[in-house]
């Protein structure tokens, strides 16, 4: 199992719809855990199937669908879900420009919604998060940069390495693991969107070529190994100046003194 934590693919510019979206969603958030995730926020301003497949065509049915996007679960919800949006926004911003990126973010974001709501469109629970917008910049980004390195943390039982993966790798199982579980959360009351997750990046993949800008290529970056141990310029692993080798060669050495 493997974690992003960043990506070795900077930017042109500076991401500020990607800031601003980041920043808005730490906001609502902060109001929402200061009203202690009044459960009718939730009611008033997250995606609710019925509501919107069965509304009579007002605000308080539509809206919910952008503002969803901008409430969270809990802390576990907004942090993973901002993580992954200042990874892997910044370079799909760069290649829309800010107008088109938003437009491409919320226009994900409300396939992400539909394609949940559509599962049960009489469903009366409430879906909120930034998750089915943010897949589609996944989408967005596997497309743009499938051989981008992206550092993550590998988990091998409780053992940890640092590792850089291509991105093709890193999506690739995400979005599988979002079509093993789907099949899972028919029955549930609630849980994980896993189809707006499917939706928001399928939405990405499709759209990508009509909101890039017409100089920016698909598939554009440098091959890059995958399993790549952090190398010693990374100051996280460095074989040749390992302390525990180090004490270990000091403590022979002093040995073979002594016995002399």
């Amino acid at each position: 199992m493997f974690f992003p934590i960043s990506d070795e693919n900077p930017s042109k510019n500076k991401p500020f719809i990607t800031y601003i979206l980041i920043g808005l969603c730490t906001f609502f958030f902060i109001l929402q855990y200061l009203s202690q995730m009044n459960v009718e926020i939730f009611l008033n301003y997250g995606f609710i199937p019925n509501n919107f497949f069965y509304s009579d065509f007002s605000l308080d049915s539509y809206f919910p669908v952008f503002s969803s996007m901008f409430l969270h679960g809990g802390l576990a919800h907004i942090a993973g879900n901002m993580l992954y949006l200042w990874i892997f926004g910044d370079n799909v911003e760069d290649s829309m420009g800010k107008v088109r990126f938003t437009i491409f973010y919320l226009l994900c974001g409300v396939i992400a919604a539909l394609a949940q709501g559509l599962v049960d469109p009489s469903s009366n629970i409430p879906m909120v998060g930034a998750s089915g917008a943010i897949a589609g910049v996944l989408g967005a980004y596997l497309l743009l940069h499938p051989r981008a390195k992206v550092k993550c943390l590998f988990f091998i039982i409780i053992i940890i390495q640092m590792v850089r993966i291509p991105a093709f790798i890193v999506l690739g199982f995400w979005i599988f693991g979002q079509f093993f579980s789907a099949p899972f959360s028919l029955d549930s009351g609630g849980g994980t969107a896993y189809f707006a997750h499917i939706g928001g990046f399928l939405a990405g993949m499709i759209l990508v070529p009509f909101f890039k800008k017409k100089d920016v290529s698909l598939f554009n970056n440098k091959a890059s190994s995958s399993w790549t141990i952090f190398e010693s310029k990374d100051k996280i692993y460095n074989p040749k100046n390992n302390f525990l080798d180090d004490f270990i060669k000091k403590s022979e050495d002093e040995i073979r003194k002594r016995k002399q």
